[in-house]
């Protein structure tokens, strides 16, 4: 299935989040980066280059900027291990107040789902909204390692935002 037959969950274009994520976990936080242009830039363009994942201690490869149908190959590090996390971009959105992207796991991926980066303004405020889907990978041992995987997965939303906001130019 390619990125446009699956189409996007997570809708990064859309302000608003309606999509239900049956059968998923829906998780969706908005956090704010900074304000003034400075940021807005800044964070725009390091969100379209996977700045968003590789200041949070990822891999990305290749690292180029984020298209849609690319499929990368994401790499965690937990414990000083390599976990590998293959996905496909399904949606990028490059406007002039909303920057930002959708990728869904691909076979082989620890779990199942979509997760989203948006960077967009609220007037001078610079703010960054996550969101994700996400399910039990099908395959062992993910499939049984979900519990871990969900701890996991809210210790890197929490780098997400530092990443971004911890290093925006003031």
């Amino acid at each position: 299935m390619t990125g446009a037959e699956w189409g996007s969950m997570t809708h990064p274009g859309d302000p608003v989040w309606r999509e239900e994520g049956r059968g998923f976990r829906r998780w969706e936080r908005t956090a704010v980066l900074g304000a003034g242009d400075d940021v807005w830039h800044w964070a725009a363009a390091e969100v379209l280059r996977w700045g968003v994942k590789t200041r949070s201690g990822f891999s990305v490869t290749p690292t180029t900027e984020v298209t849609p149908g690319s499929r990368p190959i994401i790499l965690a590090h937990p414990f000083g291990l390599s976990i590998r996390e293959p996905v496909e971009v399904v949606d990028v959105v490059d406007e002039t107040d909303r920057v930002g992207f959708a990728y869904r796991t691909l076979a082989g991926h620890p779990v199942s789902g979509e997760e989203a980066f948006i960077v967009h303004r609220d007037r001078d405020t610079i703010l960054l909204t996550i969101r994700s889907l996400t399910r039990p990978a099908s395959s062992l041992p993910w499939r049984l390692l979900f519990p871990v995987l969900l701890v996991a997965q809210s210790v890197a939303r929490r780098r997400y935002t530092r990443a971004l906001r911890h290093r925006a130019p003031r």
